[in-house]
């Protein structure tokens, strides 16, 4: 033994086997990870074959990306940041909005417009409203869809400003079929649209950790084999499709992106001046729009300082026991609206070089059939650490107004809101400037029951908070003011009269009304 060859040597026999049995360990998971690589290797190989031509080398790309990320998925050990590194961001890096606004409109409007494309995240279904196809197709407003909305949005900049600001949806494969049909209707707009789609990646057997897909079809078992990997592929898909060096050669500088479902994303001079105007050596290249935490907000990502750079913090990447912690709006203060403002020749570079840089977000589903898969992804802002002199802007909450469920479309289909060439601003009329708390119960949550529930919209302009549950629903002229809560029993219907008044009242089943 090395004890008895060299009497210095200090090590026990017990500290050498726990060295052997550890070295051991980490040559057994090394082996079993490239024999994992190998195998799924093997199998995209496999379902490449099934194909031919133009769809062969578009999968083929995707699954360079998807080969990638699987590859760090299984390097990955333990959570992605040390909690104890954790810094608060410097001030100087999250600025007050109205520091920004202060300084003004840029000096010349137009020409900054013109270095601007706006860009869509246009991915997602409305299914969890109850609807079939794009999310971005549902009727929001006056008939109006998120998607009528941007392109309203979009050309009155353009003809305020007699610019060519372009729009670019980023589809998947769920959306990208009925969103080209649709935008026939916007030939004849003052607003160019181009659109590209972003990868399609195969979802992974939770046991095996191989493709579910059998080939590279879309119907019948393959129809749930396949998912589009989160908001975080943009810069590679947006690369890919040649539409990155196409702007740029245009004299693109930057991109303003976007939840197309967040109807409070629109394009902000002040924001665009902040870009434009800083020297060439100093030029920022991410600016994250944050906002102020609500109750409501306490699982958003937020922006931390972590080695010396600009990052967000995920709440998937908690640690268990520092996730109240983290979702305490007294330490977490603000969060991430998903507005972002990115440079063009940045994401150029950083491609380029693969030195994009996201955590992996790790979504286990269950499909139809029972089977448990897991599905890779990243996050858009995840990328901010990789972008030189990058910033927070801390704007007001009127900048993210998301439509995420029909509780949410009642209050952008108020008199909360005025509606001006696509945008939605809050009534001069409403006292406050924050959003009632709306709670509608499982009786409202497709669309079209929703509709139905409601002769006409509430008049909510003194709402504070308002619960509904159970078979309820809404003559017309309804006024709704304080805080309303209205609670169907089982077996029970309550009808709310036409021109009835609510304030402060809980409505129980029996149709007793009570102050509240």
């Amino acid at each position: 033994m090395l004890s008895d060859l060299c009497p210095s040597f200090s090590l026990s026999c017990p500290d050498l086997c726990k060295g052997d049995a550890e070295r051991g360990m980490a040559q057994f998971e090394e082996m079993m990870r490239q024999q994992l690589e190998s195998s799924m290797h093997s199998e995209l190989e496999k379902l490449l074959d099934t194909t031919t031509g133009p769809e062969k080398e578009v999968s083929r790309k995707d699954f360079e990306g998807f080969s990638n990320l699987f590859h760090r998925f299984l390097q990955v050990k333990g959570p992605s940041v040390e909690w104890i590194k954790i810094r608060r961001p410097p001030e100087d890096s999250i600025q007050p909005y109205d520091k920004i606004a202060a300084r003004g409109l840029p000096n010349n409007v137009a020409e900054s417009l013109n270095k601007l494309v706006v860009v869509k995240l246009n991915g997602g279904l409305g299914t969890s409203m109850g609807c079939k196809g794009p999310k971005s197709l549902i009727s929001v407003r006056n008939e109006n869809t998120f998607l009528d909305l941007t392109v309203q949005q979009i050309e009155h900049l353009n003809k305020t400003y007699n610019t060519d600001v372009p729009l670019v949806l980023m589809n998947s494969f769920n959306t990208d079929e009925d969103t080209k049909k649709i935008l026939q209707k916007y030939k004849h707009h003052r607003v160019k649209i181009h659109t590209f789609n972003q990868s399609r990646y195969p979802r992974i057997n939770k046991e095996s950790l191989l493709p579910v897909a059998t080939d590279l079809s879309m119907k019948g078992p393959n129809a749930e084999a396949w998912y589009p990997p989160g908001h975080g592929d943009i810069y590679a898909s947006f690369y890919n499709s040649g539409l990155l060096d196409q702007l740029i050669a245009q004299g693109r500088e930057y991109i303003f992106v976007s939840n197309i479902d967040n109807l409070g994303a629109t394009v902000d001079l002040h924001i665009l001046r902040q870009l434009v105007s800083q020297p060439n050596g100093k030029r920022c290249e991410f600016i994250m729009e944050v906002t102020d935490k609500t109750r409501a907000d306490v699982k958003g990502g937020t922006l931390i300082q972590y080695d010396g750079k600009l990052r967000l913090l995920e709440i998937a990447q908690v640690p268990k026991a520092h996730v109240d912690e983290f979702k305490s709006v007294s330490k977490f203060k603000i969060f991430n609206t998903n507005n972002l403002w990115i440079s063009l020749a940045a994401i150029k570079r950083l491609q380029e070089q693969s030195m994009m840089d996201m955590e992996i977000i790790v979504n286990p589903k269950t499909l139809d059939g029972g089977l448990n898969i897991i599905q890779l992804e990243t996050a858009v802002g995840a990328a901010i650490k990789s972008f030189d002199n990058a910033l927070g802007i801390n704007v007001p909450r009127s900048r993210f107004l998301p439509v995420k469920t029909t509780s949410d479309l009642l209050l952008v289909m108020s008199n909360l809101y005025s509606l001006d060439a696509g945008s939605l601003t809050m009534s001069p009329k409403r006292e406050f400037p924050t959003t009632p708390h709306v709670k509608l119960g499982c009786s409202f949550t497709k669309v079209q029951e929703y509709l139905t529930r409601f002769e006409s919209i509430p008049d909510m302009l003194e709402l504070d908070h308002l619960t509904v549950s159970g078979d309820v629903t809404f003559g017309k002229n309804v006024s709704l003011k304080g805080t309303v809560i209205i609670i169907a029993n089982h077996g029970d219907r309550i009808d709310i009269p036409a021109g009835s008044m609510l304030e402060n009242k809980i409505v129980s089943g029996n149709l007793r009304i009570m102050d509240h």
